[in-house]
């Protein structure tokens, strides 16, 4: 199956010049969404994983199915402020200015295998921030993986973890 074929192309959102990939065509067709679910399940069972981390909001879409799939469990990285209990923050840099991430502070404990999950690779700057929340958190980060890469604006190369993306955009 030709995932790309369920993906929809949405011209100048959020803002002018702004070509968005959206995954809502996709989640809302069952084949192609078990045919994704199939293909992640499959690119992260060698890494062999405790945990599947989903990366807000999108991410959280991916990883839950994957965990529930593999036998996991799953954790939520969110922005500051969104999760109860005490937590554990990790501040990263953007191009103007920073932004915070967070993990409730009993997610993950020292040891434990971690595979990252979101929707989309654009820049790399969250995924990475979060590969360091977890180390942080004194997790093996094992990879990533993700159904989308924008392959034009490198954020592979901000990551020192293997990553697996099932649809590439060069544009």
């Amino acid at each position: 199956m030709d995932l790309t074929e369920h993906i929809r192309t949405i011209p100048d959102f959020p803002k002018p010049g702004i070509r968005f990939y959206d995954i809502s065509t996709l989640l809302m067709h069952a084949g192609a969404w078990q045919a994704t679910v199939q293909r992640l399940a499959d690119a992260i069972k060698p890494h062999k994983p405790d945990l599947l981390a989903g990366i807000e909001s999108r991410g959280f879409l991916v990883a839950a199915p994957l965990a529930l799939e593999l036998g996991l469990g799953f954790v939520m990285v969110r922005k500051e402020g969104k999760l109860p209990g005490a937590t554990v923050p990790y501040t990263y840099d953007l191009e103007y200015g920073t932004d915070t991430i967070e993990i409730q502070a009993d997610a993950v404990e020292p040891g434990q295998r971690i595979v990252l999950l979101d929707d989309l690779l654009a820049t790399g700057g969250t995924l990475n921030a979060a590969v360091q929340l977890f180390r942080n958190c004194g997790a093996d980060v094992r990879a990533a993986a993700c159904i989308i890469e924008l392959t034009f604006l490198n954020g592979r190369d901000k990551l020192d973890i293997p990553i697996t993306t099932l649809i590439s955009y060069d544009e």
